[in-house]
């Protein structure tokens, strides 16, 4: 429940339900005023921001300009997983109780994107209970805020049992307008796809965010039971540890790093067949693409960085023996069971596809509360990795994925640790550039340079279909964010 611990998609819809930022975002992703009613760039370098005057957190005390100041710098804090969005943000000033400014030491072109992922958390609260550092998820650190939380948004927390249920209600002093009739939440994670499906289809449950893609057809046609469709600005690929000699999950000749080499990354790219695994495993819900980013608009729709290098075996195998690896080589592939659509059964197509290369893979799969703190100590030799949320500028890929490792969150999520100084160099320019010509020009050279290296392999975008009972009307955003304020439940 901590809301600055761990930065993935689940957890932030979860806690945005508690949590409110200066920002929100409506149906159609576009920002608006939250937390904050208004706000002004100064200068090229200040912002200024006015609170929503009598607002409370769920304790009842007071939200004021101490503890936005208090929020981003706890933001900053290295076991923040926003961090590098916070550092984007410049310094928070307190100028009265209801007005904040940050001062920036460069240009930030997307600042109200960064900002719109900050939490606001009570001051006074953390200081109470000793938690006012995020904490340190990966090494199973426990604190007051891993199952409390005190936001001010439209849901109160009133259980949290990690994986058996969480309970909330409707926070009748909340500042909003609720749009849904919605009184009480309890979120209840399934990890059986059959399960879930049962229990949507006898009532127990009133909506799933993820149903399985084989049993969408099915679902169509059953009664009491409505699809809602949507795609998902989210990108699933593979990544591969680009740094060490020796691999650390894997049997390689001469006891080398096969990963080392671009023409064994381009290699496995060339013997994905995309196409059959989007009809015959994805049922049709996935877009294929040779992109890095979340949503095209990150790449500016370029048809040269969206379009896939082909599917061609035997292209690959020369590759493949032109790099010294003819006979192949062993390696494990981490993977999640229950994060993305179809997590585990694309790792195990990859596995198929890739023996024909005689490149032997044992997937290792494996629940998401295990899997990400082992991405985080950079425990694997390669793995699947999803990307995405409510941005679709590429600064919000290119600084935390794609950039060398750094410091302040700069390629945080760069698991692979891959090295790529032209690259590197390309994307912290874009991300100063106040030019948008001469910043798009620096965008596209910095994707260009991740595809041609093939830095990770892309799969696809995602599709989200939503799965509710037919008395159930909630808003699909392409997030695959559910707000459960404007869901309202109609008579059975």
């Amino acid at each position: 429940m901590d809301p600055h611990s761990q930065n993935e998609s689940m957890t932030n819809m979860i806690n945005g339900q508690v949590y409110e930022r200066l920002t929100r975002r409506d149906a159609k992703l576009n920002i608006g005023p939250g937390l904050a009613t208004e706000w002004t760039q100064v200068s090229p370098l200040v912002w200024r921001f006015k609170l929503r005057p009598g607002v409370k957190f769920h304790d009842g005390t007071p939200f004021n300009a101490d503890d936005v100041v208090y929020s981003i710098n706890r933001a900053k804090e290295l076991t923040s997983q926003i961090n590098a969005y916070a550092n984007a943000l410049g310094t928070p000033k307190r100028i009265d109780d209801l007005t904040v400014e940050f001062h920036l030491s460069a240009v930030n072109p997307i600042f109200l994107q960064h900002l719109d992922s900050m939490w606001m958390m009570s001051k006074t609260w953390s200081e109470k209970h000793k938690v006012t550092k995020p904490l340190d998820f990966k090494n199973k650190e426990e604190s007051y805020a891993s199952r409390n939380a005190n936001g001010t948004g439209p849901f109160m927390l009133v259980t949290r049992e990690p994986g058996v249920k969480s309970v909330y209600k409707r926070n009748p002093s909340w500042w909003g307008k609720f749009d849904g009739n919605v009184q009480e939440i309890v979120f209840t994670p399934i990890g059986n796809d059959a399960t879930r499906l049962a229990a949507l289809v006898s009532g127990e449950i009133d909506f799933v965010l993820d149903p399985a893609p084989r049993d969408v057809p099915r679902l169509r046609n059953t009664a009491g039971v409505k699809i809602i469709d949507g795609p998902e600005n989210r990108i699933v690929f593979i990544g591969m540890d680009q740094a060490r000699d020796t691999m650390l999950y894997g049997k390689a000749p001469g006891d080398k790093n096969p990963f080392k080499d671009q023409r064994v990354r381009r290699a496995l790219y060339q013997a994905v067949d995309i196409e059959a695994m989007k009809t015959k495993l994805m049922n049709g819900q996935s877009v294929p693409t040779g992109g890095l980013t979340p949503s095209p608009l990150g790449a500016y729709g370029d048809a040269a960085i969206e379009t896939r290098y082909p599917f061609d075996l035997a292209a690959a195998r020369k590759l493949m023996a032109d790099a010294g690896y003819a006979d192949g080589f062993e390696v494990t592939l981490d993977c999640p069971n229950n994060r993305y659509i179809n997590d585990e059964e694309i790792c195990l197509a990859l596995a198929s596809m890739w023996a024909q290369l005689k490149v032997k893979v044992k997937v290792n799969a494996m629940p998401r509360v295990t899997y990400f703190p082992k991405l985080e100590k950079l425990d694997t030799s390669m793995y699947m990795l999803g990307w995405g949320g409510a941005v679709t500028d590429a600064e919000t890929t290119l600084t935390p994925v794609i950039r060398n490792r750094g410091e302040k969150g700069i390629g945080a999520y760069n698991y692979g640790n891959a090295k790529n100084d032209k690259l590197d160099q390309l994307a912290a320019q874009s991300s100063v550039e106040a030019d948008p010509k001469k910043r798009e020009q620096l965008v596209k050279a910095a994707l260009t340079e991740a595809k041609e290296q093939v830095q990770v392999i892309p799969l696809h975008r995602q599709m989200i279909p939503w799965a509710a009972r037919s008395n159930i009307n909630v808003v699909h955003r392409a997030d695959n964010w559910f707000e459960v304020s404007w869901v309202t439940v109609g008579s059975k």
